[in-house]
């Protein structure tokens, strides 16, 4: 922990901030002692201004109070774990669902907005999955890539049924950003299990032999079988341009949710209808350090159109566009909150 000064305002925040955490940190505790409380949260005994003190935790801050309920009902039909830090002002978790829910109150509302990212989005799919969206979403109870256990394994933090133009039932599935600066890396990587044997250098080492992976010699997760499917995205000369494993890093992260896309769409199970599956990134527009990851992802898939990535930014401009009464209070809120 280590005690910034700031405008004669001192703010007890981690030792190691980039500049845009920083001034995001600020606003979002200054936004916490303006409209909350000015009481610390904890984090191994050590007080933190951007976490809520508990009594704020357990009211389910800072959700957006009208969306609370269908929160929490959802988890409830749906059951999925709430973040560890779901009590913290930049929480990613609460962000998604502060942007998110509010637009899905109203599926004709959210058909307005998202297709402004979504172009090919004609209405939600309000009889699949929990009236549309699902959040958390993974193949449960399949579990194509065979990575999930009760504490960790790959979903989106949201994911949106859909119907579009030529009528077909699309899946949308979305990870969500907020003050990160960079995906999640490999854990195999960093594994005490890991032996010598496991290489992760180069590329095209791994593509020959798989089990030079530690997630698939050790732990039999799917990734590098669902990656050389014809049906992949991935090209298997693309990887080889790699002199160690391009997935090793921040595009970890992106590579095993669109191998989730990938093996959703070609399910033959019934409970996968899909036509289509798409993944995307939303980020917050002053947040560069999720780009160069992001960029280098698509750039390795060939830019394919399963994969994009867009700002929150695009969704709060087409709310205002369309200037539905039922979200202007909405649109001032998470404004006032999430943009400085």
């Amino acid at each position: 922990m280590k005690i910034y000064e700031i405008d004669g305002k001192k703010y007890r925040l981690p030792n190691e901030l980039t500049d845009f955490q920083l001034q995001m940190y600020i606003h979002l505790i200054n936004w916490k002692w303006a409209h909350l409380t000015q009481e610390s949260g904890f984090f191994k005994n050590s007080p933190y201004d951007a976490l809520l003190p508990d009594e704020l935790k357990s009211q389910g801050y800072p959700l957006y109070r009208p969306i609370k309920k269908r929160f929490l009902d959802h988890q409830q039909r749906f059951p999925f774990k709430s973040h560890k830090f779901l009590g913290h002002m930049a929480s990613s978790q609460a962000a998604c669902a502060n942007l998110f829910l509010p637009l899905l109150e109203d599926p004709l509302v959210a058909a307005k907005i998202l297709v402004a990212v979504k172009t090919d989005l004609k209405s939600i799919a309000t009889d699949h999955l929990d009236r549309g969206f699902r959040i958390e979403f993974w193949d449960e109870p399949d579990n194509v890539l065979n990575d999930h256990t009760n504490v960790s394994g790959t979903d989106a933090d949201i994911a949106i049924a859909y119907y579009d133009h030529e009528g077909n039932l699309n899946l949308w599935m979305i990870e969500h950003k907020l003050t990160e600066v960079e995906f999640t890396t490999c854990g195999g990587f960093k594994s005490l299990g890991r032996t010598p044997s496991h290489a992760c250098a180069p590329a095209s080492a791994i593509l020959d032999n798989k089990n030079l992976c530690y997630y698939h010699s050790k732990c039999k997760f799917r990734y590098w079988d669902i990656t050389v499917q014809d049906t992949s995205p991935f090209t298997a000369n693309r990887i080889r341009e790699y002199d160690e494993c391009p997935f090793k890093g921040g595009m970890n992260q992106l590579w095993r949710n669109q191998l989730l896309a990938t093996s959703l769409e070609i399910s033959p199970s019934p409970k996968w209808p899909y036509k289509k599956v798409y993944f995307s990134v939303v980020y917050h527009p002053r947040n560069d350090s999720l780009r160069p990851s992001i960029d280098e992802f698509q750039k390795l898939i060939g830019y394919n159109e399963r994969f994009f990535a867009f700002s929150s930014e695009k969704l709060i401009n087409r709310a205002k566009e369309i200037n539905e009464p039922a979200l202007s209070e909405w649109v001032r809120w998470y404004q006032e909150l999430y943009y400085f």
